[in-house]
């Protein structure tokens, strides 16, 4: 749309939410219709309603100064941190506890060791809401082991660009995925007595510029698309809500009546409290108003001038009041105010590999495999070559929030896990390709020589080397640093070649390029260099702790040497599993959905000599493929957490069907996407984002505009045959029941993930996507065997947001079901008369 939305029509536009989420076919702990609020009394004691907890909290905030009542409302520094990325002091003298909240998409990312759990996304491409729950328990255990009450996740907001830098933290680009998995997920967390976090509420799709874009959306768009997976978390009762960076129909999130006050808790319910992303409050009088309960990480507008705003009168004390009521009444709600307060657990870590292993073997989605080329069996079990630099270094997890690190003992390589598997009789070689972490500089080349390779600095002390060296040649170099403590000073020719960088880029730069695996921080730089000679001056200082620091390097003759090796090794083995890898991270959008480095030059040299290769895609999110047609297979594996190694092979070897389906259409063209040409959508122009793209959000678009994809949204491989038949849709009440045989029609038991998706209502007057998922079941079958299954329809399944009432309507007349294996695999179609309500 062109136009900025008014605020008062914000406001009437998030003014309702209309029926709650239905189970469509899948398992939920809360039945289809349950509101918010009782859907917050949770199964475990951690999480329950407390007897008299309103007059506890009553109690308190008699007793409270009204210093002691702001310095609930923001973060500070924690006098015994545990690494985590947020605190809040408590007030020891009523017996109100302190609050640490740590971060946690992907397992809880404090000092101490934590399952390092497989990405969110790999989770999503199980299509399973109940592995969601197991994979929320678990993280919810750690959390509180490790001296945590508050996780900071799930990410609930949508794969809307393939581009965007945090894909791998959420879930799909399909609202009522998304909306199933963060609802048991936050389950999950909560029965264990964790608080749950849900962010980043609302229109944070991006990291790009998400500090200051305007994302301008109207009410069908939210309602049907990044607000579903809010509601769904608030029906499960979320604790607490992080409000998002950027502004949202030119309201800062953190500041948004429409957002926070008139849909959040006036229709949703939500009687959680809403904290700030970091640094994402801009105001006291008017956060605080709209409905913002906690600023993070510090009181730079909550403390001292939220106090000298109440004593000014511009807010009032029951506002401070009720955002302290809203803190306290979920602690209580956990337990937290509880004296004295429940004995932690002990960490499982037996129990969160078991998941992790779980996960990975799930979500693994088989993209492409021709002649046979998976599972690998007899000779080309037997002959493996192994190549890519992360066949031999793990690639765990992504950069910045999401990064956990795991136990010293986890962790295997997948050369490790493949060598295993194949067995003692078997040939498993190794050639990295591309080398990661560069090489030492040889030996000569420095004037005066130094060995700048493994240096140690003391604590206290300096080390300066000042010299030069000649290139004969124009080359290009990339010159890497590993250091522990402060980076050193890196010049090349007088420029500094790793500068201290602003906000988050400093100290988010991946999962897998920022750290060696000896665990040194590593900064890298490409750059050109001439013919003739270049001065390298170096400057580290010990400071207090002392630090280690090297210096590396590749060129062209390196990266050549590289290719060369891979080929070889490639050529002399029967099967070829090549490991590639995109290192994304919080804090920064891709700017092109190819591999990076050498990596398609790798896969095309490999290719060229064995066609027998299969690609191990270790990426955060759709992945550009010019060589795909050259290759045996294609295994997307995303970041597969610290099991990774052993899942995949379990996969390779064909121990496990590959049961994921792909949560994302991975777009044949990075630009025919549904925000790839228009810059309005997608990045945003003078600081302004447009989501015209409406309720056409993923494979909807691709449907919508004929767009032929790479892969589709739910696409997915198996080792087995299937066949879909005998389809029926009927009334059901005030819904539609869909009816399905899926027959296993190969020789080996499989995994299936068979999808329902709906078409539009010719009565609503209405633009609707083409085909809607509408439900989904995930099963298991032997060989020859057969199930009949059935997928409930609800009316909220049946609806579209309609903008004269602002409610949801009920699409009624003749509408259209496919089923079948992903959205552009439809073998069956039938159609069934929907009637109003009542009728």
């Amino acid at each position: 749309m062109s136009e900025a939305v008014s605020r008062r029509t914000a406001i009437r536009l998030l003014g309702a939410a209309g029926a709650a989420l239905g189970a469509g076919g899948c398992v939920s702990a809360v039945p289809p219709g349950a509101g918010a609020r009782s859907a917050t009394r949770a199964t475990r004691a951690g999480a329950v309603a407390r007897p008299g907890g309103g007059a506890r909290v009553d109690a308190l905030l008699e007793r409270l100064t009204l210093d002691e009542k702001t310095a609930l409302l923001h973060g500070a520094a924690d006098p015994a941190p545990l690494g985590q990325a947020g605190y809040v002091p408590g007030v020891p003298r009523l017996g109100i506890p302190a609050l640490r909240l740590a971060d946690g998409p992907a397992g809880v990312r404090v000092r101490l060791p934590a399952t390092a759990l497989p990405a969110p996304v790999l989770l999503a491409s199980a299509f399973d809401p109940s592995l969601a729950r197991a994979y929320g328990r678990i993280i919810g255990r750690e959390g509180r082991a490790l001296g945590q009450d508050v996780l900071l996740s799930p990410m609930v907001n949508l794969i809307r660009t393939p581009f965007a830098g945090r894909n791998f933290e959420t879930f799909s680009e399909d609202p009522r995925l998304t909306a199933d998995l963060v609802a048991e997920m936050i389950r999950g967390i909560q029965d264990e007595g964790l608080i749950a976090t849900v962010k980043h509420f609302a229109l944070n799709n991006q990291e790009k510029g998400r500090d200051t874009v305007d994302v301008i959306a109207d009410e069908r768009t939210l309602h049907e698309t990044e607000l579903r997976g809010f509601e769904a978390a608030v029906t499960a009762g979320t604790g607490a809500v992080m409000g998002a960076y950027n502004k949202v129909n030119g309201a800062h999130a953190c500041e948004s009546e429409p957002l926070l006050g008139e849909l959040l808790r006036g229709r949703w319910g939500f009687d959680g409290w809403v904290m700030s992303d970091w640094q994402a409050t801009h105001s006291t009088v008017a956060a605080i108003t709209a409905g913002l309960d906690m600023e993070m990480p510090d009181g730079t507008h909550f403390g001292e001038p939220l106090r000298e705003a109440v004593r000014a009168g511009s807010v009032p004390r029951h506002a401070v009041d009720l955002a302290v009521r809203r803190v306290l009444s979920t602690m209580d709600r956990f337990g937290l105010l509880d004296a004295p307060p429940a004995a932690r657990p002990v960490r499982d870590p037996a129990a969160g590999a078991a998941i992790a292993r779980r996960v990975a073997v799930a979500g693994a989605t088989l993209l492409r495999n021709e002649k046979g080329t998976l599972p690998l069996a007899g000779p080309a079990a037997r002959s493996v070559a192994v190549i890519g630099p992360t066949g031999q270094v793990p690639f765990v997890s992504g950069g910045g929030s999401a990064h956990v690190v795991p136990d010293r003992d986890r962790a295997a390589s997948p050369l490790a896990a493949i060598r295993a598997r194949a067995g003692a009789g078997a040939e498993v070689r190794h050639a990295p390709g591309e080398d990661l972490y560069g090489r030492p500089l040889p030996a000569g080349l420095l004037a005066p020589a130094a060995d700048l390779d493994d240096q140690r600095v003391d604590a206290g002390r300096d080390h300066r080397y000042e010299g030069e060296f000649t290139l004969a040649a124009p080359d290009e170099w990339s010159l890497l640093v590993h250091y522990t403590g402060t980076r050193p000073e890196v010049r090349l020719d007088g420029v500094e070649l790793f500068p201290v960088r602003q906000g988050v880029a400093e100290y988010f730069v991946g999962g897998l390029l920022g750290t060696a695996p000896d665990g040194l921080t590593v900064r890298r730089r490409t750059l050109a260099l001439a013919a003739g000679t270049h001065r390298l001056t170096v400057a580290a200082h010990g400071g207090d702790q002392g630090l280690r620091f090297r210096l590396r390097h590749t060129t062209r003759a390196t990266r050549a040497a590289g290719l060369a090796e891979a080929v070889r090794t490639a050529k002399a083995a029967h099967s070829v599993v090549l490991f590639a890898y995109e290192d994304a991270t919080e804090g920064s959008d891709r700017t092109t959905l190819a591999l990076p480095g050498g990596q398609n030059a790798l896969i095309e040299a490999v290719t060229d000599v064995n066609p027998r290769t299969t690609v191990v895609l270790n990426t955060s999110s759709s992945t550009a493929m010019p060589w795909l047609a050259r290759t045996g297979a294609v295994l997307q594996m995303y970041y597969p957490g610290q099991e990774g190694a052993g899942a995949t092979a379990d996969v390779l070897f064909g121990d496990a069907d590959p049961g994921g389906r792909l949560t994302q259409t991975f777009p044949a063209d990075e630009h025919a996407t549904p925000v790839g040409a228009d810059p309005l959508r997608y990045p945003g122009v003078g600081g302004r984002q447009e989501y015209s793209e409406g309720v056409h959000v993923g494979h909807r678009w691709y449907d919508a505009q004929r767009v032929a994809p790479l892969f589709p949204f739910g696409h997915g491989l198996s080792y087995t045959t299937w066949q879909y038949e005998k389809l029926t849709v009927r009334p059901r009440g005030s819904g539609l029941r869909v009816e399905f045989t899926v027959r296993n029609t190969g020789r080996r038991k499989g995994t299936e993930v068979a999808q329902v998706y709906l078409g539009p209502s010719p009565d609503l007057g209405l633009d609707q996507p083409v085909r809607a998922l509408a439900g989904y079941r995930r099963i298991a079958l032997a060989p020859g065997a057969a199930r009949r299954i059935t997928v409930d329809l609800d009316p909220r399944s049946l609806s579209a947001w309609h903008p004269g009432p602002h409610a949801w309507a009920v699409g009624t007349g003749r509408r259209e079901v496919w089923v079948g294996r992903s959205s552009r695999e439809l073998p069956l179609r039938a159609a069934a008369m929907v009637r109003s309500p009542g009728r």
